[in-house]
């Protein structure tokens, strides 16, 4: 299944990053991946949380420019090559990754790689016919 990934574009300037967090926080949303890519005038942050049309909402009312995409979050094996054996199904799709950024969580012996590419649609589905894990919603939001 696709997840969904929130986008947070923030001043990169000190305290506009704990502003978001504050935010969520206060909100009740919990913070599952996160990624931070930085520039000299902003930074964007990817996130991913257990409600991200909640999130969305609550940001926008605090002001910030928020952006929802579709994600695929693939289960790999730790181990050198892992991610190189997913990458190679993405590439016989003919499915660019966009960006990406991984974490390890409780997928013992494994890491999670959350993707986004030109079509979610078709890497999911090669994926799942090369027999890569990925997760459900419910899995990586922690519901």
């Amino acid at each position: 299944m696709l997840i969904k990934q929130i986008s947070v574009f923030i001043e990169n300037m000190p305290g506009k990053l704990g502003e978001v967090t504050q935010v969520l926080g206060e909100n009740g949303i919990d913070m599952s991946a996160l990624s931070l890519a930085d520039t000299t005038d902003f930074g964007i942050l990817r996130l991913i949380v257990n409600d991200p049309d909640k999130a969305c909402q609550v940001l926008r009312n605090h002001d910030f420019i928020v952006k929802q995409s579709d994600v695929v979050a693939a289960v790999i094996d730790d181990r050198p090559g892992g991610l190189t054996a997913v990458l190679q199904i993405l590439s016989g799709a003919q499915v660019s990754v966009e960006y990406m950024y991984a974490f390890v969580g409780n997928q013992d012996g494994h890491a999670v790689v959350v993707m986004r590419t030109d079509n979610a649609e078709t890497a999911l589905q090669a994926l799942e016919d090369n027999h890569v894990s990925t997760l459900d919603p419910k899995d990586i939001y922690r519901l």
